[in-house]
């Protein structure tokens, strides 16, 4: 070989291995080193299914603009793969498309894969065919289970890789998470569970992605995986080594809503003190959850109980909005802390006294750089501290930043900007000419494909194709007994791991009852209106949402699982329970795809709805058009009762006009945040309006349909538009 050639091979191998180093992210205990330079990051939660793929760009932009550097998602398997081996990555599924917006704008990637992920969503991430693979066992050291998750996990890590999507590959992604919150659990699995552990590590350290692993709330996390903080406060945390940078993976902006509940906001206030009283602490990472939390599309929400709205509280609303003051107040909250970063990544800093509640976080770099935090935590009352031989006046519960050790430039609560308020406004769209189709509930056993003695668990026989599950049996009553001679009701009792039961006699409806989040179980107790012969009893059982969270929650049942009882008859009670049952998975209207309107005309009843009010298991339609403008939609649902909406075949989600309780008395921003703070909405709808994409809609001809459970008054439904207006 000649001198010529060795030297052109040396220097192409030089050039090879500066481009390694310059896509490089590793880390030392003051941060991320990208690029080889140590960062501090603000990061956003933003989930790409959770909002349009025409919505994805602006909203990236926002969380740009408002300061950010990174983007987290997780990674949604049972979206991704809803059948074994068949997959989806088209529409609000595009991850990668996702992904490639977030490096156009500049961004940085935080990758969540888990794949379990909690999430507030349907069965934590988890396919519903997942619970059925023989012998399986969710997130523990189980055979079928690790073959799975590292298989999906391959899939995707893969896919990364042939799209260069690795911050060593040149692309966005910085970080990824294996597993979630599993700190939580790992007890109640015991020695499997730390196996289990231990093994996820290894499996996505050594998939070689050329960036670094995080577990959030794992605090035995094996090196090199990095293990991170979940919370609405975060200061106390440390990782596990020395050698590892402090990240805050979940700064929670505010909390889910569930039906029933209040709506929840957290003061930017007090979050914007959360998060500088992190940095102070050496912290070099916050995400916040959500900056973006958008709308729980379908059936996708999980809980069970958790709201179509998964707005959070976020900077940025659920329909991609700004809110006031909190995206700005962070804003500068970011701003004020760049200035900071060559001292913040290079020297650890001095705490110093201040006063009772008073205490300065100082970082002097040996390069002469200086920044200070001055804390004050009295909840009520106003400090004036001498720092350096200046004065500073500290409002409570607040931290004053000053990136040159001497002037102030941001304070965490002094809120100067304004504040929004959103309206929900009338549209120029006009829905009439409703259209009804009722299910016939005296037909429902007669298209039974299952008839068993006993009861089943609703997910065995739905897996999750619906939300709904008929329960049909028949009872003969003697024409001697006494009570038909009073012309009284017998007492029928219903025990059901919920999460809501609605009794039919003889094809009408004799009640209903419903859970909560609280208690998941419900139990009816009613009379019943029963005649000599054969009578049947159908009960039709819903979910609102599969667990998503719990040890072993894969376990766990729902449905109607007894006893059922009948009481009051001559020789007592009648145990129901054991007699034959039959099961129809579904409605009729789903089974005749009515949401797409895939049904002759002549199945719908034109008629006036005004004299159809409140009728239970009802199919309604109407078509419009779009609204002029682009300012986003939502459909008000206050006067229907619960039930499904779809907008030219996609559906919108779940509605129910479920009242809140909660506590709803006034609140200030001091004092440490809980998510029974500052709730509101307490005797109103916990959700009345509901999400709907403008991309989803066309000029003219658009379908709505609805589907309504226990009667409501379609023709109020209106669709309105949301506005913001600044004060």
């Amino acid at each position: 070989m000649g001198s010529s050639t060795k030297w052109f091979l040396l220097f192409f191998v030089l050039i090879f291995v500066s481009k390694i180093g310059y896509c490089s992210v590793t880390y030392d205990k003051k941060s991320l080193i990208i690029n080889g330079q140590r960062k501090i990051l603000f990061s956003g939660s933003i989930h790409y299914p959770r909002s349009t793929p025409d919505m994805w760009e602006g909203i990236i932009q926002k969380a740009k603009d408002g300061g950010l550097d990174v983007i987290e998602t997780y990674v949604f398997w049972n979206l991704h793969e809803p059948s074994p081996g068949n997959y989806n990555f088209e529409g609000r599924n595009d991850l990668v498309r996702f992904i490639k917006l977030v490096q156009k704008a500049g961004l940085y990637m935080h990758l969540r894969i888990g794949p379990y992920i909690c999430g507030e969503w349907n069965f934590g991430g988890f396919p519903v065919w997942l619970k059925y693979v023989p012998g399986i066992s969710f997130r523990t050291d189980n055979g079928p289970f690790k073959r799975e998750m590292q298989r999906f996990t391959t899939k995707i890590v893969q896919m990364m890789k042939n799209e260069k999507l690795f911050q060593s590959q040149g692309g966005p992604i910085i970080l990824s998470q294996i597993e979630n919150e599993y700190g939580l659990e790992i007890k109640k699995y015991g020695a499997p569970g730390h196996a289990y552990m231990t093994w996820a590590a290894k499996m996505a350290v050594e998939m070689g992605t050329g960036v670094p692993w995080v577990m959030c709330k794992e605090e035995d996390a094996p090196d090199p995986v990095i293990n991170t903080c979940n919370g609405f406060y975060c200061d106390y945390f440390s990782p596990n080594k020395p050698n590892k940078p402090t990240i805050w993976t979940e700064a929670w902006s505010g909390w889910f809503d569930e039906f029933g509940g209040p709506v929840h906001h957290r003061p930017v206030e007090d979050l914007a003190f959360a998060v500088a009283r992190f940095i102070q602490k050496g912290g070099s990472l916050v995400n916040y959850y959500m900056y973006h939390g958008g709308t729980n599309f379908g059936r996708t929400a999980g809980g069970p109980f958790i709201t179509t709205s998964y707005d959070y509280d976020a900077p940025i609303d659920e329909y991609g909005l700004i809110r006031q003051p909190k995206y700005d107040h962070l804003k500068e909250l970011h701003k004020a802390v760049k200035p900071c970063e060559p001292a913040l990544i290079s020297a650890d800093p001095t705490v110093t006294a201040l006063g009772n509640y008073e205490q300065a976080h100082v970082f002097s770099s040996g390069s002469g750089h200086c920044a200070a935090f001055l804390a004050n935590y009295h909840l009520s009352s106003t400090a004036r501290v001498t720092f350096r031989h200046k004065q500073y006046d500290l409002p409570p519960w607040s931290i004053s930043i000053l990136p040159d050790c001497k002037n102030v430039v941001y304070n965490t609560a002094r809120v100067g900007v304004k504040t929004s308020t959103a309206q929900m406004l009338p549209t120029n769209v006009q829905l009439h000419s409703w259209e009804t189709f009722s299910e016939d509930v005296s037909t429902i056993d007669a298209d039974s494909k299952l008839t068993v003695v006993g009861l089943l668990e609703q997910l065995n026989v739905t897996r999750d194709a619906s939300d709904y599950l008929w329960y049909t049996t028949s009872v003969e009553i003697n024409s001697a007994e006494s009570f038909l001679r009073r012309g009284q009701y017998l007492t029928l009792t219903v025990e059901s791991a919920g999460h809501a039961l609605h009794v039919y006699i003889n094809g009408r409806l004799s009640g209903s009852v419903y859970g909560n989040r609280e208690n998941r179980r419900v139990a009816f107790t009613g009379g019943v209106n029963l005649h000599a012969g054969i009578n049947r009893i159908s009960l039709l059982s819903v979910a609102v949402g599969l667990p998503n969270n719990g040890a072993r929650y894969e376990t766990w049942s729902t449905g109607v699982l007894g006893p059922v009882v009948l009481h009051g008859l001559d020789k007592g009670q009648r145990d129901l329970s054991w007699q034959k049952w039959s099961y129809q998975v579904g409605l009729r209207g789903e089974a005749m795809n009515l949401a797409s309107n895939a049904i002759s005309a002549a199945e719908w009843v034109g008629s006036s709805l005004i004299a159809r009010q409140r009728q239970p298991l009802t199919w309604y339609k109407v078509y419009f058009n779009a609204p002029r403008g682009s300012d986003p939609l939502a459909l008000d649902m206050g006067s229907m009762g619960k039930g499904q909406v779809w907008i030219n075949g996609q559906s919108i989600g779940r509605y129910w006009t479920a009242y809140a309780t909660g506590n709803c008395s006034p609140c200030t921003y001091a004092a440490t945040y809980r998510q029974e703070k500052c709730q509101s909405g307490c005797g109103q709808p916990t959700q009345r309006w509901y999400h709907v994409p403008r991309s989803w809609l066309k000029p003219t001809g658009n379908l709505l349909v609805v589907f309504e459970e226990i009667g409501g008054d379609a023709s109020r439904i209106s669709l309105v538009k949301r506005s913001i207006t600044y004060v």
